[in-house]
């Protein structure tokens, strides 16, 4: 019988083992593939609570309607209309908010600059909070307080944050009576593209000008003043994920602001995002 030499027989297997492998370019590429960071838009949808409104004289709550079955108290957020405007206005937006676990505080005023009546807001929820009968007793996380607002009620809330017991704050395209300097926990400022009342470079200013605690800037692509009336339009999802992560402490929404490769980063939605230099320490 004849031999087959094996030198052939070697060079053929090692031929066909390196057409099975995967290269090694390949491999290492694919060890270090980015993790895609999740987008705002996810948190554009309702959470999974029913809503309550409940409106007394200086403030309206939107709050989850099975509040007192919670395992755990649920944070806050005090809420400023724009000029002429009361709760019903954003009613949408408010009731979203609720949806996903917070007592929202909405001041029912049409003049929300100084932030007087929405840290009212805060106050009276200390107060149910200890109130036999109310629905809030024991369910409020005094703790875990929002400052936001539209228009002047963004520059409400950044008077409002003032505070020392509002421990973030997101202003919505504010009014440019207010001081940042006064602000102690990290801020999300919010600008429209095509905003002609609110200009982008007037809540740029704000941001330069909050140094002292991690600070955002973010536009977002085609808004105009008015998109946040109703139910926050391209707002909702991102300050949904912002007082997800600051208030409630959902890690699921921490990579859309921290990271290098956060979710509001990259992409055609928001425009010009920068963060400032205690952002990237805390990342």
């Amino acid at each position: 019988m004849r031999r087959i030499p094996r030198v052939p027989l070697l060079a053929a297997a090692l031929a066909g083992a390196l057409l099975a492998a995967p290269p090694a370019h390949a491999a290492a590429t694919a060890e270090r593939a980015p993790v895609t960071a999740p987008s705002p838009a996810q948190w554009e949808r309702p959470g999974p609570h029913q809503v309550a409104v409940k409106k007394e004289a200086a403030t309206t709550f939107y709050y989850p309607s099975d509040i007192a079955a919670g395992a755990a108290p649920y944070p806050v957020i005090v809420w400023g209309n724009g000029t002429f405007a009361t709760p019903p206005v954003y009613d949408g937006l408010l009731r979203h908010w609720a949806s996903h676990g917070f007592i929202v505080a909405a001041a029912n005023t049409a003049f929300a600059n100084s932030g007087t009546q929405m840290r009212a807001g805060i106050d009276r929820l200390t107060a149910l909070n200890g109130t036999a009968g109310s629905p809030f007793r024991g369910r409020v996380d005094l703790a875990h307080v929002g400052a936001t607002g539209h228009s002047q009620g963004g520059a409400g809330a950044i008077n409002a944050s003032a505070d020392k017991r509002v421990t973030t704050t997101v202003p919505i395209q504010p009014g440019p009576l207010a001081t940042a300097s006064a602000l102690h926990g990290p801020a999300l400022y919010l600008a429209g593209q095509n905003d002609n009342v609110v200009r982008p470079a007037w809540v740029h200013n704000f941001y330069a000008a909050t140094t002292q605690v991690p600070a955002f800037y973010a536009e977002l692509a085609g808004a105009t003043h008015f998109t946040t009336v109703g139910d926050g339009g391209g707002f909702r999802g991102i300050t949904t994920a912002w007082f997800r992560y600051h208030l409630a402490g959902d890690q699921t929404a921490r990579p859309v602001f921290y990271g290098p490769d956060c979710g509001i980063c990259s992409g055609s939605t928001w425009l010009k995002v920068e963060r400032n230099a205690r952002v990237e320490q805390a990342s």
